[in-house]
């Protein structure tokens, strides 16, 4: 069972890189056409991160904390612009 997580965890690293990339191809694309084909790799590649996390999270190999809203007012007020 280990070794599946594990190699789950690899996968999404993976991906994760491969959305980085084509979001930075996306990004610095010199015409339309390299931009949309760019653009369509990275949305097909977040679908599939998504799809990645979704089946980690299913097995409670990824797990969210849950912040309260006190914690999440406070990052907000900390970034904001003033």
């Amino acid at each position: 069972m280990m070794q599946d997580k594990n190699l789950m965890e690899d996968i999404l690293l993976l991906e994760k890189g491969v959305c980085d990339l084509f979001m930075h191809g996306t990004i610095e694309s010199s015409t339309a056409n390299v931009h949309q084909v760019f653009s369509n790799a990275l949305t097909e590649s977040l679908q599939l991160q998504d799809s990645i996390y979704s089946k980690m999270a299913a097995k409670g190999w990824y797990s969210v904390e849950q912040v309260d809203q006190n914690q999440v007012n406070s990052v907000k007020q900390k970034f904001s612009v003033q």
